[in-house]
Protein backbone atom coordinates (compact mmCIF):
# COMPACT_ATOMS: atom_id res chain seq x y z
CA UNK A 1 0.00 0.00 0.00
CA UNK A 2 1.17 3.52 -1.12
CA UNK A 3 0.20 6.84 0.39
CA UNK A 4 -1.55 9.03 -2.11
CA UNK A 5 1.11 12.08 -2.28
CA UNK A 6 -0.90 14.87 -1.05
CA UNK A 7 -1.63 15.38 2.28
CA UNK A 8 -5.66 16.46 2.90
CA UNK A 9 -6.22 19.37 5.77
CA UNK A 10 -8.77 19.91 8.04
CA UNK A 11 -9.50 22.08 11.05
CA UNK A 12 -11.21 18.67 12.60
CA UNK A 13 -10.27 14.97 12.30
CA UNK A 14 -12.95 12.87 13.73
CA UNK A 15 -12.57 8.65 13.88
CA UNK A 16 -15.97 7.44 14.24
CA UNK A 17 -19.37 7.96 13.08
CA UNK A 18 -21.45 7.52 16.05
CA UNK A 19 -23.22 10.03 18.36
CA UNK A 20 -20.37 11.60 19.70
CA UNK A 21 -18.64 11.98 15.84
CA UNK A 22 -21.82 13.36 14.55
CA UNK A 23 -22.37 16.12 16.82
CA UNK A 24 -18.87 17.36 16.86
CA UNK A 25 -19.36 17.41 12.98
CA UNK A 26 -22.44 19.14 12.93
CA UNK A 27 -21.32 21.96 15.58
CA UNK A 28 -17.99 22.25 13.70
CA UNK A 29 -19.14 22.43 10.50
CA UNK A 30 -21.87 24.91 11.56
CA UNK A 31 -18.87 26.50 12.69
CA UNK A 32 -18.12 27.31 9.50
CA UNK A 33 -14.68 24.49 9.95
CA UNK A 34 -13.62 21.88 7.55
CA UNK A 35 -14.38 18.61 8.73
CA UNK A 36 -13.28 15.08 8.04
CA UNK A 37 -14.63 12.03 9.39
CA UNK A 38 -13.47 8.62 8.92
CA UNK A 39 -15.36 5.39 9.62
CA UNK A 40 -13.86 1.94 8.93
CA UNK A 41 -17.22 0.11 9.48
CA UNK A 42 -20.89 0.83 9.09
CA UNK A 43 -21.71 4.69 9.50
CA UNK A 44 -23.64 5.78 12.49
CA UNK A 45 -21.87 3.76 15.09
CA UNK A 46 -23.10 1.50 18.01
CA UNK A 47 -26.78 3.31 18.99
CA UNK A 48 -27.96 2.99 15.71
CA UNK A 49 -26.46 -0.13 14.16
CA UNK A 50 -26.15 -2.80 17.31
CA UNK A 51 -27.04 -1.05 20.61
CA UNK A 52 -29.84 1.32 21.42
CA UNK A 53 -32.35 1.65 18.26
CA UNK A 54 -31.88 -2.02 17.38
CA UNK A 55 -32.29 -3.35 21.61
CA UNK A 56 -35.36 -1.34 22.18
CA UNK A 57 -36.98 -2.06 18.80
CA UNK A 58 -37.07 -5.77 19.83
CA UNK A 59 -37.96 -5.17 23.25
CA UNK A 60 -41.08 -3.05 21.73
CA UNK A 61 -42.04 -6.54 19.87
CA UNK A 62 -41.27 -8.86 23.30
CA UNK A 63 -43.34 -6.33 25.42
CA UNK A 64 -45.80 -6.36 22.59
CA UNK A 65 -46.36 -10.03 22.91
CA UNK A 66 -45.79 -10.34 26.80
CA UNK A 67 -49.07 -7.84 26.86
CA UNK A 68 -51.07 -9.83 24.82
CA UNK A 69 -50.08 -13.13 26.71
CA UNK A 70 -50.67 -11.09 30.29
CA UNK A 71 -54.31 -9.72 28.99
CA UNK A 72 -56.17 -11.26 31.42
CA UNK A 73 -54.90 -9.55 34.22
CA UNK A 74 -57.85 -7.55 33.01
CA UNK A 75 -61.22 -8.56 34.07
CA UNK A 76 -63.30 -9.41 30.79
CA UNK A 77 -60.04 -10.57 28.71
CA UNK A 78 -57.98 -13.74 28.27
CA UNK A 79 -54.62 -14.47 26.89
CA UNK A 80 -54.93 -15.54 23.07
CA UNK A 81 -53.18 -18.62 21.37
CA UNK A 82 -49.90 -16.56 20.56
CA UNK A 83 -48.03 -18.35 17.58
CA UNK A 84 -43.81 -18.79 18.39
CA UNK A 85 -42.00 -16.21 17.25
CA UNK A 86 -40.49 -15.41 14.06
CA UNK A 87 -37.64 -14.61 14.92
CA UNK A 88 -35.98 -14.25 11.45
CA UNK A 89 -39.41 -12.21 10.47
CA UNK A 90 -38.73 -9.74 13.28
CA UNK A 91 -34.86 -9.90 12.87
CA UNK A 92 -35.57 -8.76 9.52
CA UNK A 93 -38.12 -5.80 10.63
CA UNK A 94 -35.65 -4.52 12.98
CA UNK A 95 -32.80 -4.51 10.30
CA UNK A 96 -35.52 -2.43 8.29
CA UNK A 97 -35.45 0.04 10.74
CA UNK A 98 -32.25 0.28 11.81
CA UNK A 99 -31.33 1.07 8.18
CA UNK A 100 -33.72 3.49 7.67
CA UNK A 101 -32.91 5.72 10.67
CA UNK A 102 -29.30 5.03 9.42
CA UNK A 103 -29.96 6.47 6.14
CA UNK A 104 -31.93 9.52 7.35
CA UNK A 105 -30.30 10.63 10.52
CA UNK A 106 -26.58 9.86 9.81
CA UNK A 107 -26.04 9.20 6.16
CA UNK A 108 -28.11 11.79 4.12
CA UNK A 109 -27.42 14.06 7.09
CA UNK A 110 -23.54 14.36 6.83
CA UNK A 111 -24.21 14.93 3.20
CA UNK A 112 -26.30 17.66 3.49
CA UNK A 113 -23.88 19.10 6.35
CA UNK A 114 -21.08 18.60 3.34
CA UNK A 115 -18.46 17.31 5.34
CA UNK A 116 -15.71 15.06 4.04
CA UNK A 117 -16.77 11.38 4.71
CA UNK A 118 -13.74 8.49 4.51
CA UNK A 119 -14.05 5.09 4.30
CA UNK A 120 -10.91 3.43 5.74
CA UNK A 121 -9.29 2.49 9.41
CA UNK A 122 -7.62 5.48 10.84
CA UNK A 123 -3.79 4.81 12.56
CA UNK A 124 -1.68 7.89 14.15
CA UNK A 125 1.49 8.75 12.54
CA UNK A 126 3.74 11.43 12.33
CA UNK A 127 5.00 13.10 15.89
CA UNK A 128 3.67 13.66 19.22
CA UNK A 129 3.87 17.58 17.91
CA UNK A 130 2.98 16.58 14.60
CA UNK A 131 0.13 14.11 14.92
CA UNK A 132 -0.99 12.95 11.24
CA UNK A 133 -3.55 10.22 10.30
CA UNK A 134 -3.07 7.52 7.77
CA UNK A 135 -6.60 6.16 6.77
CA UNK A 136 -6.35 2.99 4.73
CA UNK A 137 -9.17 2.60 2.30
CA UNK A 138 -11.37 -0.65 1.68
CA UNK A 139 -9.38 -0.59 -1.78
CA UNK A 140 -6.07 -0.70 -0.54
CA UNK A 141 -4.98 2.97 -0.94
CA UNK A 142 -3.99 5.08 1.66
CA UNK A 143 -4.87 8.94 2.26
CA UNK A 144 -2.77 10.95 4.55
CA UNK A 145 -5.06 13.41 6.58
CA UNK A 146 -3.60 16.52 9.10
CA UNK A 147 -5.66 18.41 11.15
CA UNK A 148 -5.32 21.11 13.72
CA UNK A 149 -6.95 18.88 16.28
CA UNK A 150 -8.29 15.24 16.15
CA UNK A 151 -11.25 13.85 18.12
CA UNK A 152 -11.65 9.83 18.71
CA UNK A 153 -15.43 9.01 18.63
CA UNK A 154 -14.43 5.20 18.38
CA UNK A 155 -16.90 3.80 21.06
CA UNK A 156 -16.74 0.56 22.53
CA UNK A 157 -17.71 -2.99 21.99
CA UNK A 158 -18.97 -6.58 24.30
CA UNK A 159 -15.86 -7.51 26.72
CA UNK A 160 -16.27 -11.04 27.86
CA UNK A 161 -14.00 -12.38 30.73
CA UNK A 162 -11.31 -15.03 30.63
CA UNK A 163 -13.42 -17.63 31.57
CA UNK A 164 -11.54 -21.34 30.76
CA UNK A 165 -13.46 -22.43 27.65
CA UNK A 166 -15.70 -20.05 27.01
CA UNK A 167 -13.98 -18.59 23.40
CA UNK A 168 -14.04 -22.19 22.73
CA UNK A 169 -17.18 -23.32 23.27
CA UNK A 170 -19.12 -20.01 21.89
CA UNK A 171 -21.39 -17.16 23.21
CA UNK A 172 -23.60 -14.58 22.04
CA UNK A 173 -23.01 -11.07 22.64
CA UNK A 174 -25.64 -7.86 23.09
CA UNK A 175 -24.56 -7.59 19.26
CA UNK A 176 -24.82 -10.66 17.73
CA UNK A 177 -27.70 -12.04 19.73
CA UNK A 178 -30.01 -9.54 18.04
CA UNK A 179 -29.23 -11.15 15.20
CA UNK A 180 -30.02 -15.04 15.78
CA UNK A 181 -32.26 -16.84 13.85
CA UNK A 182 -34.31 -18.34 16.29
CA UNK A 183 -35.04 -18.08 19.95
CA UNK A 184 -33.00 -20.54 21.64
CA UNK A 185 -34.94 -22.65 24.11
CA UNK A 186 -32.79 -21.52 27.15
CA UNK A 187 -29.98 -18.96 28.11
CA UNK A 188 -27.38 -18.08 30.40
CA UNK A 189 -26.81 -14.31 31.08
CA UNK A 190 -23.96 -13.70 32.21
CA UNK A 191 -23.99 -10.32 34.20
CA UNK A 192 -26.66 -7.78 35.80
CA UNK A 193 -26.10 -4.69 34.80
CA UNK A 194 -28.19 -2.88 32.28
CA UNK A 195 -27.49 -4.69 28.92
CA UNK A 196 -27.58 -7.83 31.11
CA UNK A 197 -31.19 -7.26 32.25
CA UNK A 198 -32.41 -6.00 29.02
CA UNK A 199 -31.46 -9.20 27.13
CA UNK A 200 -32.49 -11.41 29.94
CA UNK A 201 -35.86 -10.07 29.63
CA UNK A 202 -36.15 -9.72 25.78
CA UNK A 203 -35.70 -13.60 25.29
CA UNK A 204 -37.44 -14.38 28.30
CA UNK A 205 -40.32 -12.89 26.74
CA UNK A 206 -39.76 -13.98 23.50
CA UNK A 207 -40.05 -17.56 24.72
CA UNK A 208 -36.63 -18.75 26.05
CA UNK A 209 -36.23 -19.96 29.54
CA UNK A 210 -33.69 -17.60 31.53
CA UNK A 211 -31.35 -17.82 33.87
CA UNK A 212 -28.58 -14.74 35.07
CA UNK A 213 -25.79 -15.39 36.67
CA UNK A 214 -25.18 -12.19 38.39
CA UNK A 215 -21.64 -11.51 40.82
CA UNK A 216 -23.41 -9.14 43.26
CA UNK A 217 -27.28 -7.59 42.68
CA UNK A 218 -29.19 -6.46 39.61
CA UNK A 219 -28.35 -3.01 38.81
CA UNK A 220 -25.98 -2.79 41.49
CA UNK A 221 -25.29 1.13 41.46
CA UNK A 222 -28.92 1.77 41.84
CA UNK A 223 -31.20 1.96 45.06
CA UNK A 224 -31.33 -1.49 46.74
CA UNK A 225 -35.04 -1.33 46.78
CA UNK A 226 -35.23 -1.43 43.18
CA UNK A 227 -33.06 -4.31 42.50
CA UNK A 228 -35.05 -6.33 45.07
CA UNK A 229 -38.22 -5.35 43.12
CA UNK A 230 -36.58 -6.21 39.93
CA UNK A 231 -35.71 -9.40 41.06
CA UNK A 232 -39.57 -9.96 42.00
CA UNK A 233 -40.72 -9.09 38.26
CA UNK A 234 -37.91 -11.37 36.75
CA UNK A 235 -39.02 -14.23 39.11
CA UNK A 236 -42.67 -13.39 38.77
CA UNK A 237 -41.36 -13.64 34.88
CA UNK A 238 -39.74 -16.66 34.70
CA UNK A 239 -36.12 -15.58 34.89
CA UNK A 240 -34.04 -17.35 37.95
CA UNK A 241 -31.26 -14.70 39.32
CA UNK A 242 -28.19 -16.85 40.59
CA UNK A 243 -26.58 -14.76 43.01
CA UNK A 244 -22.77 -14.44 43.92
CA UNK A 245 -21.85 -16.04 40.65
CA UNK A 246 -18.14 -16.43 39.19
CA UNK A 247 -18.22 -18.77 36.14
CA UNK A 248 -15.24 -21.01 36.60
CA UNK A 249 -15.17 -23.03 33.52
CA UNK A 250 -17.57 -23.35 30.11
CA UNK A 251 -17.60 -26.15 27.86
CA UNK A 252 -19.98 -27.07 24.93
CA UNK A 253 -21.48 -30.63 23.85
CA UNK A 254 -18.87 -32.14 21.16
CA UNK A 255 -21.93 -32.61 18.83
CA UNK A 256 -22.22 -28.81 18.98
CA UNK A 257 -25.51 -28.82 21.62
CA UNK A 258 -25.36 -27.63 25.28
CA UNK A 259 -23.31 -25.09 27.24
CA UNK A 260 -22.33 -26.41 31.14
CA UNK A 261 -21.15 -23.46 32.57
CA UNK A 262 -19.13 -24.67 35.69
CA UNK A 263 -19.53 -21.78 38.92
CA UNK A 264 -18.83 -20.63 42.19
CA UNK A 265 -22.28 -19.70 43.49
CA UNK A 266 -23.66 -17.81 47.22
CA UNK A 267 -24.74 -21.64 47.72
CA UNK A 268 -21.77 -23.01 46.47
CA UNK A 269 -20.24 -24.77 43.54
CA UNK A 270 -22.83 -25.30 40.80
CA UNK A 271 -23.22 -26.46 36.59
CA UNK A 272 -25.86 -24.95 35.27
CA UNK A 273 -26.64 -25.91 31.64
CA UNK A 274 -28.65 -24.18 28.55
CA UNK A 275 -28.86 -23.94 24.64
CA UNK A 276 -26.43 -20.40 24.53
CA UNK A 277 -24.47 -18.35 26.97
CA UNK A 278 -24.92 -14.41 26.40
CA UNK A 279 -21.84 -12.99 28.25
CA UNK A 280 -23.22 -9.25 29.26
CA UNK A 281 -19.96 -8.03 31.42
CA UNK A 282 -19.37 -4.83 29.90
CA UNK A 283 -17.73 -3.04 27.20
CA UNK A 284 -13.91 -2.20 26.60
CA UNK A 285 -12.95 1.16 24.15
CA UNK A 286 -12.05 0.59 20.87
CA UNK A 287 -8.47 2.13 20.73
CA UNK A 288 -6.28 -1.09 20.00
CA UNK A 289 -5.27 -0.29 15.87
CA UNK A 290 -5.21 3.84 16.21
CA UNK A 291 -1.19 3.96 16.92
CA UNK A 292 -2.41 6.13 20.13
CA UNK A 293 1.45 5.73 21.73
CA UNK A 294 3.04 7.54 18.41
CA UNK A 295 1.31 10.46 19.48
CA UNK A 296 1.36 10.55 23.16
CA UNK A 297 -2.20 10.01 23.81
CA UNK A 298 -2.38 7.54 27.30
CA UNK A 299 -5.29 4.87 27.40
CA UNK A 300 -6.47 3.41 30.69
CA UNK A 301 -6.19 -0.66 31.51
CA UNK A 302 -9.15 -0.94 29.45
CA UNK A 303 -8.08 1.07 26.24
CA UNK A 304 -10.34 4.10 27.04
CA UNK A 305 -8.76 7.22 26.49
CA UNK A 306 -7.03 9.32 29.53
CA UNK A 307 -9.39 12.93 29.00
CA UNK A 308 -9.15 15.97 31.01
CA UNK A 309 -12.25 17.85 32.62
CA UNK A 310 -12.86 19.51 29.01
CA UNK A 311 -12.25 15.86 27.14
CA UNK A 312 -8.80 16.84 26.11
CA UNK A 313 -6.28 13.86 26.06
CA UNK A 314 -2.40 13.83 26.73
CA UNK A 315 -1.69 15.36 23.83
CA UNK A 316 -2.88 18.76 23.53
CA UNK A 317 -4.46 18.55 19.67
CA UNK A 318 -5.84 14.74 20.70
CA UNK A 319 -9.69 14.67 21.94
CA UNK A 320 -11.85 11.69 23.35
CA UNK A 321 -15.43 11.37 23.31
CA UNK A 322 -18.19 9.11 24.40
CA UNK A 323 -17.67 5.66 24.92
CA UNK A 324 -13.96 5.31 24.16
CA UNK A 325 -13.83 7.30 27.18
CA UNK A 326 -13.88 5.89 30.77
CA UNK A 327 -17.27 8.23 31.24
CA UNK A 328 -20.99 6.71 31.41
CA UNK A 329 -21.57 4.85 28.17
CA UNK A 330 -24.86 7.08 27.15
CA UNK A 331 -25.59 8.04 24.14
CA UNK A 332 -27.07 11.17 25.06
CA UNK A 333 -23.17 11.32 26.96
CA UNK A 334 -21.25 10.81 24.09
CA UNK A 335 -23.72 13.20 21.95
CA UNK A 336 -23.04 16.26 24.42
CA UNK A 337 -19.43 15.48 24.33
CA UNK A 338 -19.30 15.90 20.77
CA UNK A 339 -20.47 19.30 20.96
CA UNK A 340 -18.34 19.99 23.99
CA UNK A 341 -14.93 19.01 22.43
CA UNK A 342 -15.79 21.29 18.94
CA UNK A 343 -16.78 24.00 20.92
CA UNK A 344 -13.47 23.34 23.43
CA UNK A 345 -11.41 22.59 20.37
CA UNK A 346 -12.52 25.32 17.71
CA UNK A 347 -13.26 28.06 20.15
CA UNK A 348 -11.40 27.42 23.38
CA UNK A 349 -14.60 27.41 25.29
CA UNK A 350 -13.33 26.40 27.71
CA UNK A 351 -16.29 23.87 28.58
CA UNK A 352 -16.53 21.17 31.47
CA UNK A 353 -18.45 17.84 31.38
CA UNK A 354 -21.28 17.99 34.55
CA UNK A 355 -22.75 14.86 35.36
CA UNK A 356 -24.56 15.76 38.45
CA UNK A 357 -27.83 15.64 37.28
CA UNK A 358 -27.29 12.78 34.39
CA UNK A 359 -30.57 10.85 34.24
CA UNK A 360 -30.03 6.63 33.68
CA UNK A 361 -32.26 4.75 32.33
CA UNK A 362 -32.65 0.39 32.03
CA UNK A 363 -35.49 -0.31 29.40
CA UNK A 364 -36.38 -3.45 31.62
CA UNK A 365 -40.46 -3.14 31.64
CA UNK A 366 -41.28 -1.86 34.13
CA UNK A 367 -38.08 0.29 33.15
CA UNK A 368 -35.15 1.52 36.19
CA UNK A 369 -34.68 5.10 35.90
CA UNK A 370 -33.00 7.48 38.10
CA UNK A 371 -31.31 10.90 38.10
CA UNK A 372 -28.63 12.52 41.39
CA UNK A 373 -27.48 10.77 44.05
CA UNK A 374 -28.59 7.44 45.64
CA UNK A 375 -29.23 6.74 49.33
CA UNK A 376 -25.69 5.44 49.95
CA UNK A 377 -23.79 8.13 47.68
CA UNK A 378 -25.71 10.91 49.33
CA UNK A 379 -24.27 9.77 52.97
CA UNK A 380 -20.95 9.46 51.54
CA UNK A 381 -21.30 12.93 50.06
CA UNK A 382 -21.81 14.12 54.21
CA UNK A 383 -25.69 14.94 53.27
CA UNK A 384 -27.59 13.74 56.50
CA UNK A 385 -30.67 11.78 54.12
CA UNK A 386 -34.10 11.74 54.73
CA UNK A 387 -36.08 9.15 52.33
CA UNK A 388 -39.16 7.71 51.20
CA UNK A 389 -40.01 4.75 48.99
CA UNK A 390 -43.44 4.64 47.72
CA UNK A 391 -44.61 1.58 46.12
CA UNK A 392 -46.71 1.64 43.10
CA UNK A 393 -49.74 0.22 44.87
CA UNK A 394 -50.32 3.70 45.68
CA UNK A 395 -49.98 5.30 42.58
CA UNK A 396 -53.14 5.52 40.68
CA UNK A 397 -51.83 5.24 37.06
CA UNK A 398 -50.71 2.09 37.87
CA UNK A 399 -53.60 0.53 39.45
CA UNK A 400 -55.74 1.40 36.63
CA UNK A 401 -52.78 -0.32 34.49
CA UNK A 402 -53.20 -2.97 36.94
CA UNK A 403 -49.51 -3.72 37.16
CA UNK A 404 -48.28 -2.40 40.41
CA UNK A 405 -44.82 -3.97 40.21
CA UNK A 406 -42.40 -1.26 41.12
CA UNK A 407 -41.39 1.76 43.55
CA UNK A 408 -40.62 5.26 43.34
CA UNK A 409 -38.06 6.44 45.82
CA UNK A 410 -36.75 10.13 46.71
CA UNK A 411 -33.72 10.85 48.57
CA UNK A 412 -33.34 14.31 50.39
CA UNK A 413 -31.57 16.24 52.60
CA UNK A 414 -33.06 16.21 55.81
CA UNK A 415 -31.84 19.38 57.06
CA UNK A 416 -33.09 21.35 53.90
CA UNK A 417 -35.54 19.24 52.66
CA UNK A 418 -34.04 19.85 48.66
CA UNK A 419 -34.62 16.87 46.85
CA UNK A 420 -30.69 15.48 45.64
CA UNK A 421 -31.86 12.11 44.26
CA UNK A 422 -35.02 10.16 42.99
CA UNK A 423 -35.66 6.51 41.65
CA UNK A 424 -37.94 4.92 39.80
CA UNK A 425 -39.16 1.40 38.98
CA UNK A 426 -42.45 1.89 36.61
CA UNK A 427 -44.04 1.67 33.33
CA UNK A 428 -42.69 5.21 31.46
CA UNK A 429 -39.88 5.90 34.06
CA UNK A 430 -37.18 7.42 31.86
CA UNK A 431 -39.85 10.54 32.08
CA UNK A 432 -40.14 10.26 35.75
CA UNK A 433 -36.12 10.57 35.23
CA UNK A 434 -36.37 13.52 33.20
CA UNK A 435 -38.70 15.40 35.14
CA UNK A 436 -36.37 14.74 37.94
CA UNK A 437 -33.69 16.71 35.88
CA UNK A 438 -35.70 20.03 36.11
CA UNK A 439 -36.30 18.95 39.78
CA UNK A 440 -32.60 18.64 40.91
CA UNK A 441 -31.45 21.55 38.67
CA UNK A 442 -34.05 24.18 40.27
CA UNK A 443 -33.14 22.55 43.77
CA UNK A 444 -36.50 22.14 44.45
CA UNK A 445 -37.74 21.26 48.32
CA UNK A 446 -39.86 17.69 48.90
CA UNK A 447 -42.49 20.47 50.16
CA UNK A 448 -42.44 22.16 47.22
CA UNK A 449 -43.23 18.65 44.67
CA UNK A 450 -45.34 18.01 47.04
CA UNK A 451 -47.44 21.00 46.59
CA UNK A 452 -47.01 21.37 42.99
CA UNK A 453 -49.90 20.75 39.72
CA UNK A 454 -49.72 17.06 38.68
CA UNK A 455 -52.63 15.56 36.41
CA UNK A 456 -54.02 12.91 37.17
CA UNK A 457 -53.92 9.25 35.98
CA UNK A 458 -50.07 9.58 34.96
CA UNK A 459 -47.26 8.04 36.45
CA UNK A 460 -45.57 11.42 37.07
CA UNK A 461 -48.33 11.54 39.54
CA UNK A 462 -46.26 9.63 41.56
CA UNK A 463 -43.44 11.94 42.36
CA UNK A 464 -45.91 14.07 43.97
CA UNK A 465 -47.47 11.60 45.97
CA UNK A 466 -43.78 10.31 47.48
CA UNK A 467 -42.98 13.96 48.09
CA UNK A 468 -46.41 13.89 50.16
CA UNK A 469 -45.31 10.66 51.40
CA UNK A 470 -42.76 12.67 53.83
CA UNK A 471 -45.67 13.97 56.13
CA UNK A 472 -48.53 12.70 54.77
CA UNK A 473 -49.84 8.63 55.27
CA UNK A 474 -50.53 8.65 51.56
CA UNK A 475 -52.68 5.58 51.73
CA UNK A 476 -55.44 7.69 53.82
CA UNK A 477 -56.07 9.89 50.66
CA UNK A 478 -58.63 10.14 48.37
CA UNK A 479 -57.81 8.90 44.85
CA UNK A 480 -57.07 12.67 43.39
CA UNK A 481 -56.60 14.69 46.88
CA UNK A 482 -54.32 17.20 46.56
Amino acid sequence: MTATAERRSYDLAVIGSGGAAFAAAIRATNLGRRVVMIERGTVGGTCVNTGCVPSKALLAAAEARHVTLDAARFPGLSAPDVRPVDMPALVAGKDELVGSLRGEKYVDLAAEYGWDLLPGEATFVGTPTDPVLHVAGPDGTVEVVGAAHYLIATGSTPWAPPVPGLHEAGYLTSTTAMDLDHVPDSLLVIGGGYVAMEQAQLFARLGARVTMLVRSRLASHEEPEASTALEEIFTDEGIEVIYGAVPTAVRRDPAGGEVTIAATTADGSQELRAAEILVATGRRAVTGTLGLDTVDVRTGKRGEVIVDSQLRATNPRVWAAGDVTAHPQFVYVAAAHGTLVADNALTDAGREVDYRHLPRVVFTSPALASVGMTDQQANAAGIRCDCRVLPLEHVPRAIVNRDTRGLIKIVADADTGVIVGITALAQDAGDLAAAGVYILEAGMTVDQVANLWSPYLTMAEGLKLTAQSFTTDVTRLSCCAA
